[in-house]
C-alpha cells in the first residue's frame, strides 16, 4: 500500500470512530406504516362506470319516445311492413352516395381493429394495475 492510502484509511477510521449510528425515533415504525396505508388507499380506486345509470335510462327513454313518435305519426301507420318503409327511406336517402372499394374496406375493418385494440389495452392496464 502507498503511504497516501494509509493516511486516507486512518482518516476514515478516525471519522467513523467519532460518528455514531443514528437511531430512529420511538414511533418511526408507526409513521412508516401509516404512510404505507395511505399509499395503499390511494391505489384502491372504486369502479365508476363511464356512462352512469341515469344517462342509460335517459337514452332508453329517448329511443323509446322516438320509436313511439315514429309509429304514431308515420304516413302509413296501418301498414304491417314497417321495416320495408324505413329501409326504402334509408336507401333513398343514401342513393346518391358512391363509395370506392377502399373506403368500404376501411369502414368494415376500422371498427373491428378499434374493438381489438380496446381489448388489448384493457388487458394491458388490468395486468399493470392488478385490477
Amino acid at each position: 500500500m502507498k503511504e497516501s492510502d494509509k493516511n486516507i484509511e486512518q482518516l476514515i477510521d478516525k471519522m467513523m470512530a467519532e460518528n455514531t449510528l443514528d437511531s430512529p425515533s420511538f414511533d418511526f415504525t408507526s409513521k412508516i406504516m401509516s404512510e404505507v396505508l395511505i399509499l395503499e388507499q390511494k391505489k384502491l380506486k372504486t369502479y365508476k362506470p363511464l356512462i352512469s345509470q341515469s344517462v342509460w335510462i335517459f337514452i332508453g327513454l329517448v329511443l323509446t319516445g322516438l320509436i313511439i313518435y315514429a309509429s304514431l305519426f308515420s304516413e302509413t301507420s296501418q301498414n304491417l311492413e314497417i321495416g320495408k318503409i324505413y329501409t326504402d327511406k334509408i336507401s333513398n336517402l343514401f342513393s346518391g352516395i358512391h363509395l370506392s372499394k377502399t373506403i368500404i374496406y376501411a369502414i368494415l375493418i376500422v371498427p373491428f381493429m378499434v374493438l381489438l385494440q380496446i381489448g388489448v389495452l384493457k388487458n394491458y392496464f388490468d395486468k399493470k394495475y392488478n385490477l
